[in-house]
């Protein structure tokens, strides 16, 4: 499925399992990330100079200087290939913060999509070092919309095949989880990695084989925000949703639907009930 290059889809990590720690602290990771089709949404107009305007309903406290991701990524693609012009940028930001859903780094591939196409440039490669200094989740978000297996601390990435077509609820229940004290909380590093994921899975297949697979990230998450257990039992009981997990380190959770009939159906009456959470429906891309 293309992707519309000023899309920041929401990234979704299925699995995360920590399998150990490299020199300087980073953790190694064995995660199966996918994408949803709901994200902040990015524009641009040529210009002489670089600029940032964000606003959307997760905007508040989101700088529009060089600490951006977005403003971060464009400076590194406009120097690395040597262009002249600028470029009026507008983040609208729907996905929330510090969520485990990737909405800095997939907000700076976006950038990189979108500039490279209206600057008439070559975009970086998702295993370009230059990427990675952007931020550990930016390669595998670049390989957007397609799902991969990322390992190491976030650069090795192994293409899958496209997953089976679903049905998201995200649901964010209103606390932000800074990643840094997840991993500080986790009480080993050195876990097992992932199964194979075997080929040709259907619904059900992978339904079942997902649920066989953790988040090593999920209880120390927990334990910083018990909100994220609620929400879990709260997509649990829901009929219909046949697979509930946290996604990265938390604190939006997933739940998996056979179809978008469902998951709108879910997602409708969570925001009847749940009124501060942040809840969307949309499908797994791939």
């Amino acid at each position: 499925m293309p992707l519309d290059k000023g899309l920041a889809p929401a990234k979704i990590n299925l699995a995360l399992h920590v399998t150990g720690v490299r020199a300087g602290g980073y953790h190694l990771l064995d995660s199966i990330v996918a994408f949803a089709g709901v994200g902040d949404q990015l524009t641009a107009l040529p210009a002489a100079e670089l600029s940032l305007e964000v606003t959307g309903p997760f905007s508040r406290g989101v700088p529009a200087d060089e600490t951006n991701s977005v403003m971060r990524a464009a400076r590194m693609l406009q120097e690395a290939r040597g262009v002249a012009q600028g470029a009026k940028l507008k983040l609208t930001k729907t996905l929330p913060h510090a969520a485990g859903i990737g909405s800095g780094s997939s907000d700076a591939a976006a950038t990189l999509r979108l500039l490279s196409q209206i600057w008439g440039v070559e975009n970086f490669a998702p295993n370009d070092p230059e990427v990675l200094e952007l931020g550990a989740d930016v390669p595998v978000c670049l390989h957007a919309p397609e799902p991969a297996r990322m390992r190491g601390i976030g650069e090795v990435l192994e293409p899958l095949p496209a997953l089976p077509a679903c049905g998201l609820v995200l649901v964010n229940p209103g606390v932000e989880v800074p990643t840094g004290r997840v991993f500080d909380k986790l009480e080993r590093s050195d876990n097992a990695g992932m199964d194979e994921l075997p080929e040709a899975l259907d619904y059900p297949g992978f339904v079942e084989w997902l649920a066989s697979q953790r988040n090593d990230l999920q209880a120390p998450a927990e334990a910083i925000a018990p909100e994220i257990a609620r929400a879990l039992k709260r997509l649990r009981a829901m009929p219909g949703v046949d697979l509930a997990l946290m996604s990265g380190s938390g604190a939006t959770c997933i739940g998996l639907t056979r179809d978008m009939g469902r998951a709108r159906q879910v997602a409708r009456a969570i925001q009847l009930s749940e009124m501060g959470w942040w809840v969307a429906p949309a499908p797994l891309l791939s």
